[in-house]
């Protein structure tokens, strides 16, 4: 979801949202988006797949997490596509 509380119904445009929460919330812990190890990513419909592993493939081409995708049949919010977890793992710098 947008600060505003809007959700488009796209989910190549929702993943890059939770891509974007996720990446605030690494850079809280003092992580970046080069410490993700590993990702999971719940979709509601299986046609979706494309759009969210683009964005996936946009930032983690070099990175290469661990990264698993499934169907699922329902999110807490009718309005989410995709939900996304990513796991970091904060080195010593």
């Amino acid at each position: 979801m947008w600060p505003d509380g809007s959700c488009p119904d796209n989910a190549g445009v929702q993943a890059r949202r939770c891509f974007d929460i996720i990446v605030a919330a690494l850079a809280e812990a003092g992580a970046r988006i080069e410490d993700v190890v590993r990702t999971r990513m719940f979709l509601i419909a299986a046609a979706d797949a494309d759009a969210v592993s683009a964005v996936h493939g946009e930032l983690f081409a070099e990175i290469r997490p661990a990264a698993t995708m499934v169907v699922i049949a329902v999110l807490l919010d009718p309005r989410w596509r995709v939900e996304i977890e990513a796991e970091a793992l904060i080195r010593p710098r």
